[in-house]
């Protein structure tokens, strides 16, 4: 069961990956960010998080997301702050103008590939079924 989990996760990444190029252009376009920026912030919607919790979850490495935080920063995007739980440690959030910048990622158009709109509504209902299945998770 799980190479077959495993060829379907490959599958999926594959997809959103390969038709994901020209979302990410329009995207840096509008914002002006650079798309490494953007992953960063999206990782910040839901919660604080440390540089290194940054690092991990955007797959760079601690240098590059200390640069990156420090470019968010400047442009007001995020906020260092010390971490009531651990006061040796700093917690990045995002400001509001970060929180407005994630509404302004979010309304950027990403149509479904035409691979995707070529499958039958019953495809299509049984696919966002599993995929609201596996987000709960």
């Amino acid at each position: 069961m799980s190479d077959l989990a495993d060829d379907v996760w490959r599958l999926m990444s594959s997809l959103v990956m390969n038709n994901q190029d020209t979302w990410k252009r329009a995207v840096v376009e509008r914002t002006g960010l650079p798309f490494s920026r953007i992953r960063i912030l999206s990782r910040l919607a839901n919660r604080a998080l440390t540089v290194k919790e940054i690092a991990d979850a955007a797959t760079i490495d601690a240098p590059a997301a200390t640069v990156a935080v420090n470019d968010l920063t400047t442009r007001g995007l995020v906020i260092r702050e010390t971490d009531p739980d651990n006061r040796r440690c700093k917690k990045v959030s995002l400001t509001g103008a970060g929180r407005e910048m994630l509404a302004v990622i979010g309304s950027v158009d990403n149509p479904a590939p035409e691979l995707v709109r070529s499958l039958t509504d019953a495809d299509l209902v049984a696919l966002q079924k599993i995929l609201r299945k596996a987000a709960q998770v």
